[in-house]
């Protein structure tokens, strides 16, 4: 029997909004009678906890999750000429960031069970050459950035992590944002912490690479307005500050929610011909995303949208394979390029009830039974 309520998508954002209308209301209209639109007092706080959340000395606000990836980059003297590690297995924001600074991807395949990069993988693209390291913590399941910082380390290499779907999520008790030079993250609506438009924040526990930081993303300016440093203009928004800060205290409670749905698939889905999510040792997985694996993907994808449930994809083109950043492949990555064919995004997020969860296992089911 198809339900007769549709569940719309992989994630829900009006939903969140809807959970916390009344403080988000208050803040907003703080704002607005407030004689600060910029950088103002909800911007400064929320700076202050979320660094307090990751457990770095500074958080720095952006406008993007994309500027902050760039931002930290160029804080840590990257620009033409260098080349950087990252994984093809990525939303493409990785990457255009590393070009927006004019230096050069590395692409490198990721684990089959995680879809991560592993500290093996990136010591052996680790060359003179390579000046910085993007690792993604990827659906919200943080990789190995303790044994990664240490490859980095021995090498002088500079090491971002990449925590745009992994705001919350630790490894071996520290979070993830804590452990590289530098973590970048992005506020978009559907993320674990998302606002209602466009954040970006970067954290370190660097006062020098934060000042530096805090010049690049206000057109290289100092205390007295002068252009020591090549900048640019990005900044979050005070509005956008303000609704985050109402929601960050909620973010570990939502965060064990999508664990509790995510452990519900796991069961349900459990003797299927299907890949389920792998979380490494030490890691606590946030599920900004609940991706599976399975032959015949686009059928199930056809068949859950006929059942109400519309799944994504994330993603279906590898990075190394977009016209492009295909100048900078250097060969075939066969996990990433088998991943892309498999992959699929179940509804997630914390306004999921149990009964639509099932409706979920219950579909996914009978695509199997089906057969």
């Amino acid at each position: 029997m198809q339900p007769t309520m549709p569940i719309l998508a992989f994630a829900n954002p009006a939903a969140q909004l809807a959970a916390h209308r009344g403080a988000i209301d208050a803040a907003i209209a703080a704002v607005f009678d407030g004689a600060v639109y910029i950088q103002g007092k909800a911007h400064d706080a929320f700076e202050r906890a979320f660094a307090a959340y990751i457990g770095t000395q500074d958080a720095i606000g952006c406008g993007n999750g994309t500027d902050a990836l760039v931002l930290a980059l160029r804080a840590g003297g990257i620009g033409a000429g260098d080349k950087v590690i990252a994984p093809a297995h990525t939303a493409q924001a990785t990457i255009s960031a590393i070009r927006l600074t004019g230096a050069t991807p590395v692409f490198v395949d990721v684990d089959p069970a995680t879809a991560l990069m592993t500290p093996a993988l990136v010591e052996a693209a680790l060359t003179p050459e390579v000046k910085a390291v993007v690792l993604v913590h990827l659906y919200g399941n943080p990789a190995d950035a303790v044994t990664v910082r240490q490859l980095c380390d021995a090498r002088g290499v500079f090491l971002v992590e990449d925590c745009a779907q992994a705001t919350g999520a630790t490894l071996m008790g520290r979070r993830a944002g804590s452990i590289g030079h530098a973590g970048t993250f992005s506020f978009f609506p559907t993320k674990n912490l998302g606002a209602v438009g466009d954040g970006g924040m970067v954290t370190t526990q660097d006062p020098a690479l934060a000042a530096r930081l805090r010049a690049l993303r206000t057109y290289g300016w100092d205390q007295q307005r002068l252009c020591q440093i090549d900048g640019m203009n990005s900044r979050l928004d005070e509005l956008q500050a303000a609704i985050l800060g109402v929601k960050l205290p909620f973010l570990d409670t939502d965060n064990a929610r999508r664990r509790a749905i995510a452990a519900r698939y796991d069961a349900g889905l459990g003797g299927l011909a299907v890949d389920l999510p792998h979380v490494g040792a030490g890691g606590e997985h946030v599920f900004h995303l609940y991706v599976i694996g399975l032959d015949r993907r686009d059928e199930m994808l056809a068949h859950l949208k006929s059942h109400g449930i519309v799944a994504g994809i994330h993603y279906a083109v590898p990075s190394h394979l977009h016209p492009a950043f295909r100048p900078f492949a250097s060969g075939a990555l066969p996990v990433t390029e088998r991943l892309a064919g498999r992959i699929l995004s179940l509804p997630i997020y914390p306004e999921l009830s149990d009964a639509d969860a099932d409706r979920v296992i219950d579909a996914v089911r009978g695509f199997f039974d089906a057969r």
